[in-house]
């Protein structure tokens, strides 16, 4: 590895590592170590979101499937994009108005007991368990894209790059909590998105142009110009149904929470949905292109032993001198640590608040929160660790599990919640339990209908149980009906 490309990663970490420091001065009680004190600006938030969704499958899995597959990736990308415009468009500035008009909720669970008026403790501390439980794989699946950045660049063994990775992440969120994520998520998405116009534009220049390479792939595998060829309903269905998820992430959503007003919501929207769909098409482009690029060139044995998802590495280890390589080596280690980090933060709070506050230490000062959040950034990281240390994971496998998981266990209830007035408490509970379950018991049977994505059934069926449970439940009392109305007209 050239030295440039080593200072130009190490600058990039100092620089990451400072903010951290910044925003530990700036963080005074749990709401900001959690969702920044709402005070996010629209541009911010939606980098921010952006750069916490795609991870290291954005530059690593998302590639890695556009060279084995070809134009079938596109179906993983339009539902992906249908379903962030709905959340922006539909969910974002609601959530942000009823979080703060019910007890000035900070997590998910906070929002879920708030909402419903649960005395129980029930609906809290079981979707802080579901939080705990997904994020452990979604986070591993980061680890894995980073060791495997490491050990494809600088030579280092897997379990080495493991450590290296994580210890970085596990530096700035440990101090600077949401305030130094956010942040630091907003200057990696544009790395991020610089990085992916970059390198399919320089590696489709060297093939010639855009025609040029659409026949040097068609000369390979017809097929893989055909977005359709080998693909059965099942698996167009499954691939769209990846927008499904969107609605929800615990770590995304939690950036509609912090935006300082609803009214920065459009704005957010527009630059969030900018940046997503063009850099969808960077991560494609440079798959698609890899295609053509490799075998014109005689580099398909470094990808033909299953190691596709290093499609974007070897691209700027060919195309650019050691600086540029090192500042785009260091876009996969933005995508990685946005999401990390964010996901950290979220299960950190689900300890601190949602276990810590709500059943042991209720009367616990803002301080010692504070403390067992951080405490809690260490805990977690430590087990995602051990996920992530079979060198065989597959990144976008583990997302594929997690992402399943989160959306159909809150997507259903995180939307009736905000639009229906007549959802219960128990329904609530039926329907992330439904969810929760489907996904893991789907996830483990194979063949005939089994082949669907299990987000489908498991949003499906977790939306059933909620519709069916609350109609037999009473209604909800007054005062949770008058606060769903005050929500939906209040101007926050």
């Amino acid at each position: 590895m050239e030295t440039a490309t080593v200072v130009t990663f190490i600058v990039y970490l100092i620089g990451m590592l400072a903010i951290g420091l910044i925003a530990y001065r700036l963080t005074n009680n749990l709401a900001d170590y959690v969702i920044g004190g709402r005070r996010l600006g629209g541009s911010v938030a939606a980098l921010s979101a952006g750069a916490s969704d795609m991870s290291s499958w954005l530059l690593l899995g998302l590639p890695g499937y556009a060279y084995i597959a070809g134009m079938e990736v596109v179906w993983i990308s339009v539902g992906l994009a249908v379903g962030a415009y709905l959340n922006w468009q539909f969910v974002a500035k609601r959530l942000r108005k009823y979080t703060e008009v019910a007890g000035d909720s900070i997590t998910i669970p906070d929002f879920l007991e708030n909402r419903f008026r649960d005395k129980s403790k029930s609906l809290r501390v079981l979707s802080a368990f579901v939080i705990l439980i997904f994020f452990a794989f979604y986070t591993s699946s980061g680890l894995v894209g980073g060791a495997k950045l490491f050990e494809a660049s600088f030579g280092l063994t897997y379990y080495q790059a493991l450590w290296i990775g994580a210890l970085v992440i596990i530096s700035y969120t440990f101090l600077g909590g949401f305030l130094a994520v956010s942040w630091t998520d907003f200057f990696q998405g544009i790395l991020m998105f610089l990085a992916l116009i970059i390198v399919p534009a320089v590696a489709i220049s060297k093939m010639g142009g855009w025609s040029e390479t659409l026949t040097a792939v068609g000369n390979i595998n017809p097929e893989f110009l055909d977005a359709l060829a080998g693909v059965g309903t099942l698996s167009i269905i499954s691939l769209a149904a990846w927008g499904l998820g969107y609605f929800g992430q615990p770590h995304i959503i939690t950036r509609f929470m912090a935006v300082k007003s609803s009214k920065e919501i459009p704005k957010a929207r527009l630059i969030g949905m900018t940046w997503m769909v063009l850099s969808l098409f960077g991560a494609i482009f440079t798959g698609f292109v890899g295609i053509a690029y490799f075998s014109s060139y005689g580099y398909e044995a470094p990808l033909a032993s299953g190691t596709h998802e290093t499609v974007f590495i070897l691209f700027t280890q060919l195309l650019f001198d050691p600086w540029i390589s090192g500042f785009l080596l260091a876009a996969i280690l933005a995508a990685i640590m946005s999401t990390i980090d964010s996901q950290l933060l979220v299960s950190s709070s689900a300890i601190t608040e949602d276990f810590y506050k709500a059943i042991f230490r209720k009367n616990a000062s803002e301080k010692e929160l504070v403390l067992v959040g951080r405490l809690g950034v260490l805990a977690i990281a430590l087990i995602a660790i051990l996920l992530a240390s079979n060198p065989e994971n597959n990144v976008l496998d583990l997302v594929e599990y997690a992402w399943g998981g989160f959306g159909a266990a809150f997507g259903p209830v995180i939307i009736l919640s905000l639009f229906w007035k007549r959802i219960t408490r128990n329904g609530a509970i039926a329907g992330i339990v439904v969810g929760f379950l489907t996904v893991i018991i789907w996830e483990n049977l194979k063949g005939g209908i089994f082949a669907l994505y299990e987000i489908v059934p498991g949003f499906v069926l977790g939306w059933m149980a909620i519709v069916i449970v609350s109609f037999i439940d009473k209604e909800p009392p007054q005062e949770i009906q008058e606060e769903f109305d005050a929500a939906r007209t209040s101007d926050i």
